[in-house]
């Protein structure tokens, strides 16, 4: 039978239990807080990339050919192109008045997300003639000395290696036809080749296998 005494014992030993499990969760709380601030270093660009991942895709993982993957693209060539699209050095209708106010440390955050993802798998196919002609004008234009033998390049230098065709395609006109300015060697050596050449490479980057 428990007395009154007993149970006064058993509230007080609960009451002592229960402030002790409080008082070590109010501790835990702060500590856990700032984990979480810590593991989110991308907190300040999370609406930014909501609006990336409009065209491009989830993380980057772009499946539309006239907007470029991004998951897994090099981290200082974002972040150069969009530090030059907010500069207006690389025009861009769409994406200039999205980075216009966005401060470099998020540009950086930007671009270091995106290559942190993985580059998605694509399956563009060309036949042996296409492929041939597309090799044969990527050797005569030295394209590997910067992109590297994979075409996946390095630090500046974009990765080329099973991008869109399409994007490719229309990014190679922009520098032909100087409507993108911000690499001109790039738009000398296009103004070398035709649009049959052209066609050529972005269809042979856009299905390379090594």
């Amino acid at each position: 039978m428990i007395t009154s005494k007993s149970l006064l014992l058993m509230l007080t030993a609960l009451m002592i239990f229960s402030n002790e499990v409080i008082a070590e969760a109010e501790r835990a709380a702060p500590e856990a807080s700032a984990e979480i601030g810590e593991q989110d270093k991308y907190a300040s660009i999370r609406e930014n990339l909501k609006t990336c991942f409009t065209c491009h895709g989830d993380n980057g993982q772009s499946k539309l050919g006239t907007f470029p993957i991004l998951a897994g693209q090099e981290f200082y060539y974002m972040y150069v192109q969009l530090k030059d699209m907010k500069t207006g050095l690389r025009e861009s209708q769409v994406m200039g008045p999205i980075v216009a106010n966005i401060e470099k440390a998020d540009l950086k955050l930007l671009a270091m997300f995106f290559s942190e993802q993985k580059w998605p798998e694509t399956s563009y196919e060309i036949n042996a003639k296409q492929s041939a002609r597309g090799q044969r004008v990527i050797d005569e234009g030295g394209c590997t000395a910067c992109h590297l033998a994979t075409l996946k390049g390095n630090s500046r230098i974009p990765r080329l290696a099973n991008q869109h065709p399409e994007y490719l395609k229309n990014t190679m006109h922009d520098f032909r036809n100087e409507v993108r300015n911000n690499a001109p060697a790039m738009a000398s050596l296009l103004k070398t080749y035709t649009d049959e050449d052209i066609d050529a490479i972005a269809n042979y980057l856009g299905s390379f296998k090594e």
